[in-house]
């Protein structure tokens, strides 16, 4: 019996399923030509908008519902629209905005419940009861119209010429799930808000499609051709201050001469009379002055350069 014969005869062991075994794990497809996160300098550059946005409309609310009023932007995001509608209340109010050339629509939305508060106080309520979440009444649409009309002329004060197509309010939906304001994956710019208005304190957002900022905004991270790179290192090097010094030829002494330095001493340099002085930046020669002189400030008349190698007589 041979070595091979008694491995044929045994039998592998077979594998068993146990708590060793690894799920299955699940891909998620990533699209990298509509990244779903946002880049550094554009986040930056939407939350200062947002929060310009939220003090506008702060004020906004304040002078219309006669309570006072301050709305605060907590976070911004990016998100695709399915994510964005999971997010909300089944029962919420959602205005619906129009974008002209855009077939997505933007989106203000906050308990329809709080926005009965705010007309309670706009038809003269001190202490409005808390209401339920329904629909609005036409008076009460109307009202709240008037209210995001105001809100989007806030909008497009806050975001300037990143908001360039015209903007206006459409309809309202009270159900975040049915609300069709832009496809599943269309991505979104998604601002949370917190909405105070007297001592009823309210969430809200307002999403905007991605593709009308984001084309504002331009490239996260523009890249720059090679063969312009010395001229721009070039340029920049050209804008930077310097400190420019005119000195003498310095003289060599011991240190037991410096050490009993006293005022009055007279310290010869070898440096001739007749001879200019040494222009020099950060240690570096780079030409020749003579002493001179403009309005009761001492000045340096350039004889020579050492980049050039030419005498002239300039100041």
């Amino acid at each position: 019996m041979t070595l091979l014969d008694a491995q044929a005869g045994t039998t592998a062991p077979t594998a068993t399923v146990g708590s060793s075994a690894r799920p299955p794990r699940s891909v998620e497809v990533y699209d990298f030509r509509r990244p779903t996160t946002l880049a550094r300098e554009h986040s930056r550059v939407l939350e200062l908008a947002f929060d310009t946005f939220a003090r506008q409309w702060g004020t906004q609310l304040t002078a219309k519902v006669r309570v006072l009023s301050s709305v605060t932007c907590d976070q911004v995001q990016m998100l695709t629209y399915d994510e964005y509608a999971s997010s909300l209340p089944a029962t919420t109010a959602m205005v619906l905005c129009t974008l002209e050339g855009v077939s997505a629509k933007a989106v203000i939305q906050f308990p329809s419940s709080a926005a009965l508060t705010w007309v309670s106080h706009m038809l003269g309520a001190a202490k409005p009861t808390t209401l339920p979440e329904r629909t609005f009444t036409p008076i009460e649409q109307a009202l709240v119209r008037r209210l995001m009309d105001d809100a989007l002329d806030d909008l497009r004060y806050s975001f300037g010429t990143m908001l360039a197509d015209p903007i206006s309010v459409g309809g309202f939906q009270y159900n975040s799930q049915f609300a069709q304001a832009a496809q599943k994956s269309d991505l979104m710019i998604v601002a949370s808000f917190e909405i105070r208005v007297g001592e009823r304190v309210a969430p809200g957002t307002v999403a905007i499609p991605a593709d009308v900022l984001l084309s504002q905004l331009g490239e996260s991270n523009p890249t720059i051709d090679a063969a312009d790179a010395r001229e721009l290192l070039g340029a920049q090097l050209a804008s930077v201050p310097v400190g420019v010094s005119l000195t003498f030829a310095p003289a060599t002494v011991l240190p037991s001469v410096v050490l009993g330095l006293a005022v009055g001493d007279l310290l010869p340099l070898p440096h001739p009379q007749h001879r200019p002085l040494e222009i020099s930046v950060d240690g570096q020669a780079v030409g020749r002055a003579a002493v001179g002189a403009t309005g009761s400030r001492l000045a340096g008349i350039v004889v020579s350069t050492s980049l050039t190698g030419t005498e002239e007589g300039t100041s």
